[in-house]
């Protein structure tokens, strides 16, 4: 780390933009700032789809050491953000594609709304909302790979057609199909959760 924390405080202010430009020409203080403010996004990317808060950090090093070698190559410094998350989906599906046994959902409780579990005193609803999440685990287990990765960065990161289009390397057309696959196909399958 370079600088007073006084003057890091600074750059937590400065725009991406101009932070983008300044990281390019070699000033890591400034890319250290653009780390701390994207990080904990691009962190929270990795793991959903990951499902490894380990492959997740791993993915956010990769994700980083490969940015700082390609800030350059960056068109536009104000959509610094989209092309982070862009790069994090990328070293995320690469890690996916090595380890292979991309079924193994064990983290999928996180991807349900923690305000819709149910209070620690009803333990009937506790039994129906650790059922649930076990059938949605299921049910995202038996998606296609590229259907259950376009469902995720829409559904849990809120993602356009257009940014998951970048992300996975496809068209937004091709996006478009895939989720409408996968959500009659996990509608299909959570019919009795309804």
């Amino acid at each position: 780390m370079t600088g007073s924390p006084a003057a890091q405080h600074q750059l937590d202010l400065v725009p991406d933009a101009l932070l983008a430009g300044r990281a390019a020409d070699g000033d890591t203080a400034a890319f250290e700032a653009l780390a701390r403010r994207h990080g904990p996004l691009m962190r929270a990317t990795a793991r959903r789809l990951t499902g490894s808060l380990a492959d997740a950090d791993d993915v956010v090093q990769e994700t980083l050491v490969q940015a700082w070698k390609q800030l350059d190559n960056l068109r536009d410094p104000a959509a610094v953000k989209g092309w982070l998350l862009r790069i994090v989906g990328s070293r995320s599906i690469d890690y996916l594609r090595k380890r292979r046994n991309h079924a193994d959902l064990d983290d999928a409780e996180n991807l349900v709304d923690h305000h819709a579990r149910p209070r620690p005193e009803d333990p009937e609803n506790n039994a129906l909302s650790s059922s649930r999440v076990e059938a949605l685990k299921a049910a995202l287990a038996g998606l296609p790979e590229e259907q259950r990765r376009c469902w995720v960065l829409k559904e849990f990161n809120d993602q356009s057609y257009e940014e998951i289009a970048l992300t996975l390397n496809i068209s937004a057309d091709s996006v478009r199909g895939r989720l409408a696959r996968a959500r009659v196909t996990l509608a299909r399958r959570m019919e009795e959760w309804r």
